[in-house]
């Protein structure tokens, strides 16, 4: 497991306003530039450290953010000032791919989102990015004039390249497993310890070929795309209905046909109706956010009383919560922790459950 680089996604936010260290401020002498494109210091959205070098995020990470501070700190419209929730430069985002056969660096996405519309400013950086690094394969740009830097509800345009980038996961025995990632795509973080987190839960599943399974909370079918290669059928639920509709194109790509996605709120999705279109499950996954399963879709589950449940989890606590609401009617088999985001204490945990007869 690499400690370092392990990351296939990092946030940058720009700022006129350079947020300077206690060190900084002692030996760099006279302050000639206060643009920084980096990290938000903890505790201050308004101050951003500027960051050279990071070692979260493999290459071309570094190299295009650097590249990108230093050529749109030259262009006339600026960078944003948090504060004032105006300018230009807002934020930059950088996806990367492993291939997970070969070993090595995949695709590159680059989305960067101005605050402001300047056409001409933009079409210089974008073109100046482009030229500098032609392996980037998606470079994308939005404009956000919002108070906040999120981009779900913003329009994505491409200035060179494709809409998306295509992460693989290998699946021994079959074809690698393709998930096309767009800009507003949820995929895990760690892409090698996605790998091992879907294998354990693929094998504490326990599949032999001829099962129907439940995948909860499913996302863009990432771990129900892993699975339907080992079982007869594989069921996904999730809230979010983009993400569905990446779950069947993901689906297509692989041309795995032996998968249903449905979106909607589980509480109230898994209703008589629901097992009345796709029988009960002889499995079933959950992976939920970090808040953990509603009550409701606990109960649920204990009506439909599967044989095996793989509760996959972000946070423990909440796991912990759940796994208490099925005590009296499943014991706990198996028990693996995934350190899926190194230096920090941050883990996902994996469990088995059987039903007791």
């Amino acid at each position: 497991m690499r400690t370092r680089h392990y990351r296939n996604k990092l946030e940058y936010t720009a700022s006129a306003f350079r947020w300077f260290t206690t060190e900084e401020l002692a030996t760099m002498g006279e302050i000639t530039d206060r643009n920084a494109l980096g990290f938000h210091v903890p505790g201050g959205f308004d101050k951003v450290l500027q960051v050279d070098e990071c070692h979260l995020q493999p290459e071309p990470s570094d190299s295009v953010r650097n590249f990108i501070r230093a050529f749109a700190g030259k262009q006339e419209p600026g960078f944003y000032d948090i504060r004032k929730h105006e300018g230009w430069l807002r934020t930059v985002m950088v996806r990367t791919t492993l291939r997970q056969a070969q070993g090595g660096a995949g695709e590159c996405m680059v989305l960067i989102a101005f605050g402001r519309d300047e056409p001409e400013a933009q079409k210089a950086l974008l073109g100046a990015v482009q030229a500098e690094f032609p392996n980037i394969t998606s470079l994308l740009w939005t404009i956000n004039p919002k108070g906040n830097d999120t981009i779900f509800d913003l329009d994505i345009k491409v200035f060179h390249g494709k809409d998306h980038i295509v992460q693989e996961l290998v699946d021994v025995g079959h074809p690698n497993l393709k998930y096309r990632i767009g800009a507003k795509s949820f995929f895990q973080t760690n892409p090698e310890q996605t790998q091992r987190m879907y294998e354990i839960t693929r094998d504490l599943a326990g599949l032999k070929g001829n099962e129907k399974v439940y995948d909860l909370y499913c996302g863009a079918g990432s771990i129900s795309l892993f699975l339907a290669r080992h079982c007869a059928e594989v069921i996904g639920a999730e809230l979010v209905p983009e993400a569905i509709v990446d779950a069947k194109l993901n689906a297509q790509l692989n041309g795995i046909t032996n998968v249903t996605f449905e979106a909607g709120d589980l509480k109230d999705l898994l209703n008589a109706d629901f097992i009345a279109r796709h029988g009960k499950p002889d499995v079933l996954i959950t992976d939920p956010p970090r808040a953990g399963m509603h009550a409701d879709v606990v109960a649920r589950i204990r009506e439909l009383a599967p044989p095996v449940i793989v509760y996959v989890s972000c946070d423990p606590a909440t796991q912990a919560r759940d796994l208490a609401l099925l005590k009296d009617l499943y014991r706990i088999t198996h028990v693996q922790p995934i350190d899926m985001f190194p230096h920090t204490y941050h883990v996902e945990n994996v469990v088995r459950l059987e039903r007791i007869a």
